[in-house]
């Protein structure tokens, strides 16, 4: 799929994997696997920002992936993030989209809202709210028909 067709088709919560086509280098080769890695890697897509423009220059709609997480034990000491604009390149597919019934929790209200976490169900999120308290916290049901309309199916208008 093309980046285009991620930020059209894609719900937040997906599981996207990025690459450029090119063979994975030997486990020996730690400079060219990491290389690698920047340009070929899996992500949960968190966040879709529509293109702007900012003075005479036009910025174009780009969407953002949360690739991961550094730490040590339980505490996240880094989250690693890819934004990619709807011209990119590279190959995008879907690895996973999330479950209808599913809870979407966006750390605040509007466009510039961002994923944060996604619960099994409403006692989870509940759960999951009181230890990391977003006092902004939106919260988005996966349903049936939001799953469908991620995969182009449904009613033709």
């Amino acid at each position: 799929m093309s980046a285009q067709s991620i930020f059209d088709h894609s719900p937040l919560g997906a599981i996207i994997h990025f690459s450029d086509g090119t063979p994975r280098p030997p486990e020996r080769h730690r400079r060219k696997l990491q290389a690698w890695e920047r340009n070929n890697n899996t992500g949960q897509l968190v966040k879709k920002q529509a293109g702007a423009t900012v003075g005479n220059t036009p910025m174009p709609a780009s969407f953002t992936l949360h690739v991961g997480d550094f730490g040590s034990k339980a505490v996240v000491v880094l989250r690693v993030f890819r934004t990619f604009s709807v011209m990119s390149a590279l190959d995008f597919s879907v690895i996973e989209r999330p479950a209808a019934g599913s809870i979407l929790v966006l750390d605040r209200p509007g466009d510039a809202g961002e994923l944060v976490h996604v619960a099994e169900d409403r006692q989870a999120t509940d759960e999951w709210l009181s230890r990391h308290g977003y006092p902004n916290a939106v919260l988005y049901e996966v349903g049936a028909e939001d799953i469908a309309a991620s995969r182009g199916e449904g009613r033709a208008a």
